[in-house]
């Protein structure tokens, strides 16, 4: 039974939203009669009961910014292993290496995941 769907149309239109300013295009916004059909059942559609957690778009952005932050940290030591600071041994160095590159590489699984949700969503019949 299909009644409450609000959650999966916040879904596509998050995934809208990161596809757009994927693809450079951060300034379109999201389909108007998708707002207007989440609108129109006000808090009708609402599911309770369910717990309120962090939305996808944000969990998604603060694992982009985790895995940037290990890239730079691992750039930071590098540079400074490079320029013969003491304090920074070759094993500190490439354990963040390998930190920022594995990090990446799970970043990039998720996003490749996401996209063939997203594109299987959208090939859908209606």
């Amino acid at each position: 039974m299909i009644t409450n769907r609000t959650d999966i149309n916040s879904v596509l239109t998050q995934m809208r939203e990161l596809k757009s300013q994927a693809m450079g295009n951060a300034d379109i916004q999201p389909r108007s009669d998708v707002e207007a059909a989440l609108r129109v059942g006000g808090d009708s559609n609402q599911i309770t009961g369910a717990a309120k957690g962090p939305q996808f778009g944000d969990m998604f952005s603060a694992a982009i910014n985790s895995v940037n932050e290990t890239q730079q940290t691992s750039a930071n030591l590098s540079t400074a292993y490079q320029q013969g600071d003491a304090g920074i041994s070759l094993s500190q160095v490439m354990v963040a290496s390998e930190k920022a590159s594995v990090s990446f590489q799970a970043l990039t699984q998720v996003r490749n995941k996401i996209v063939e949700a997203y594109q299987d969503v959208m090939n859908m019949p209606i």
